[in-house]
């Protein structure tokens, strides 16, 4: 086994034997092994234990041993001694996720601290079917399929290709003590209820079973690969950026075979997942234009024929502008103030407005727009609700939230970015202009 797990290190370049790694250690059999075979494949590394206090006596039986071994070794030895049920406890969480987080983040900590190159783990192939089912039971898609990596980030794990089989061999032949942890036996837990009864009754079936499950899961990944790398050239191809807004036409995603999967792989980074997606496939199949699907971080609209996504917009408080300002910043950008003679050109383009200054009265406000606001738009005569403004104006319902208006005394002068105010347009009869440009 050490010839194989050297062959194998280094034919991955999985590790460096010029730089020291951090090595996770329980004391059990999966992580002793690992220990002695870094110390043949002259890895340097230093031992980390997280001490639980789960199991009394038992806990403090297994950092007690790590420290003798660690000491007869020479190897640097670092214990955390963690409040497990209150950490549990105060997050609401199982005590196993806990353990899984005041581990990692206990490990990545020292790794920094220490200036290590990465964080090694005795994961192994038998750990790696149950992690596999058990995102099948959770509910997973391909990438499920893929458990764990040999390297991510800092986390390394090396052992990936051994069987506990092998493991269990390579420890008994060479007398390696290791510690048994008696939790391990019982079937409280999904894992364990899977390590003992559910994966032998399964490779009971057929004396290949095990060999066939992984051969599929490898081929199941490459297919996740090879689409990944087409999802990405649709990606390119279809999703348009376009003034912070992501958009997909409906036709490039209806009737599409794996729909709900590219829809699933776009919206994932923006926090949607796939039950959203799906639901948001049979939006568009009904046509139920103007439904809004919602992430911790994003909006999502059915606007017509199109998907467009946007950031879910940060709370505007209301600003003042006074006379003597010169400048004012809003999230879409910096503005500048100018007072200009009413003889100039007018500046027409959408983002910017020039007003009328002696029909203004300052300070000005500037808020986002409510319900029931109203203005007339510049060349009309009536009054129109800024809601049905924007609907005429064909503008998404994800950008609308965003909308702001300046105000002068109550009554809105400016729909920001979009129309000013028929009363404060600039006239014949301007002596003074204020013109308010982004910059």
């Amino acid at each position: 086994m050490v010839e194989a797990f050297i062959r194998h290190i280094r034919n991955k370049s999985i590790l460096d034997p010029s730089k020291t790694y951090l090595l996770a250690s329980s004391g059990g059999m999966d992580s002793m092994c690992l220990g002695n075979l870094l110390t043949k494949a002259e890895i340097p590394f230093e031992i980390a234990h997280v001490n639980f206090q789960l199991r009394a006596k038992e806990s403090d039986g297994d950092e007690n041993f790590l420290r003798n071994w660690a000491n007869s070794f020479g190897k640097t030895f670092h214990v955390h001694h963690a409040e497990t049920y209150a950490f549990a406890s105060e997050r609401n969480i199982s005590t196993q996720m806990a353990a899984r987080e005041i581990r990692y983040d206990w490990f990545e900590k020292l790794r920094v601290e220490r200036n290590l190159a990465g964080i090694i783990l005795a994961h192994h192939e038998d750990d790696q079917i149950e992690t596999i089912f058990l995102n099948l039971l959770r509910g997973t898609g391909i990438e499920g399929i893929y458990g764990m990596a040999e390297r991510r980030g800092w986390l390394i794990r090396p052992l990936l290709p051994f069987a506990r089989e092998e493991i269990k061999a390579y420890i008994l032949e060479n007398q390696i003590e290791w510690r048994e942890d008696s939790s391990n036996e019982k079937t409280d837990y999904k894992r364990n209820k899977l390590r003992h009864i559910s994966l032998p009754a399964l490779y009971s079936t057929a004396d290949d079973a095990k060999s066939n499950l992984l051969n599929s899961f490898a081929r199941l990944k490459d297919t996740g690969k090879a689409f990944a790398v087409l999802f990405e050239s649709w990606k390119i191809e279809k999703i348009q950026d376009s003034d912070g807004l992501q958009i997909l036409p409906l036709t490039d995603i209806l009737r599409k075979a794996g729909a709900t999967s590219l829809l699933y792989f776009w919206l994932r980074p923006f926090g949607f997942n796939s039950d959203q997606a799906q639901d948001i496939l049979e939006t568009c199949q009904s046509g139920d234009s103007g439904k809004l699907f919602e992430s911790p971080s994003h909006l999502l609209n059915l606007d017509r024929d199109r998907l467009i996504l946007a950031p879910i917009p940060s709370q505007f408080d209301s600003i003042s502008i006074s006379e003597s300002d010169i400048e004012f910043l809003l999230p879409e950008g910096k503005y500048e103030i100018l007072k200009l003679e009413g003889k100039e050109a007018l500046d027409k383009t959408r983002q910017n407005a020039m007003l009328d200054l002696e029909r203004l009265s300052f300070p000005l406000e500037i808020r986002s727009w409510q319900e029931g606001d109203r203005f007339i738009p510049l060349g009309m005569k009536n009054t129109k609700k800024i809601s049905d403004f924007l609907i005429d104006l064909k503008v998404p319902v994800v950008k609308k939230h965003a909308v702001k208006v300046l105000l002068s005394e109550g009554q809105i002068a400016w729909v920001i970015g979009f129309r000013i105010a028929d009363w404060a347009k600039s006239t014949a009869a301007t002596r003074k202009l204020l013109y308010l440009k982004k910059r």
